[in-house]
């Protein structure tokens, strides 16, 4: 009687998925691309503010997961390894450009009035400028949070930081944003 290997990963699962890409499997590959393309792009645009450049960064955060796919081990969610590369990325990107944040979110209502469209699209354009005026880290740790909705322990294994830094980070961020936020007020 052969007894089951309950240490292999559920074949659906992100883990189960990466095994198989490290096996070559491309179906599998595409799933985890399916899962997480819109999440990334949303990230990547979110901080990059253009969505070519974060498409690009997407393609290349996929390709080097790809590559890498025979060397993962899934000490931790296959989302937040993810999200590690693509902030990565982007840092890199932000050192050799200065971007701009978008809000990837923002769709008009066509019962929304011209007036509250021009002060939603001021409010914006205001939080976009807030966004771009922070650090790198401190913008990262809030488009994590609170638009990837990611929990501090998570964040942290992105940023490769402790779980405290990242909660000053955090504070840092809201502070400068409200003191940025209250001149638009």
């Amino acid at each position: 009687m052969k007894i089951p290997d309950n240490t292999s990963p559920d074949p659906d699962s992100d883990a189960g998925l990466m095994s198989q890409v490290a096996e070559g499997n491309l179906a599998a590959f595409e799933q985890l691309l399916c899962r997480y393309q819109k999440p990334t792009w949303s990230l990547a645009y979110r901080f990059i503010g253009d969505p070519s450049e974060a498409e690009d960064i997407v393609q290349k955060a996929f390709m080097n997961i790809f590559e890498a796919a025979p060397r993962y081990r899934p000490s931790a969610r296959f989302r937040t390894y993810l999200y590690q590369v693509v902030a990565n990325l982007c840092r890199d990107h932000r050192a050799k450009k200065r971007p701009m944040f978008a809000d990837a979110s923002h769709v008009s209502d066509p019962a929304v009035s011209a007036d509250e469209l021009i002060l939603e699209n001021q409010r914006a354009a205001a939080i976009r400028s807030a966004l771009d005026a922070l650090p790198a880290k401190q913008r990262i740790v809030i488009l994590l949070r609170h638009f990837e909705g990611l929990s501090y322990e998570e964040i942290a294994r992105v940023m490769k930081t402790s779980v405290k830094a990242v909660d000053s980070l955090l504070q840092r961020a809201r502070h400068s944003l409200q003191r940025i936020l209250a001149e638009w007020k």
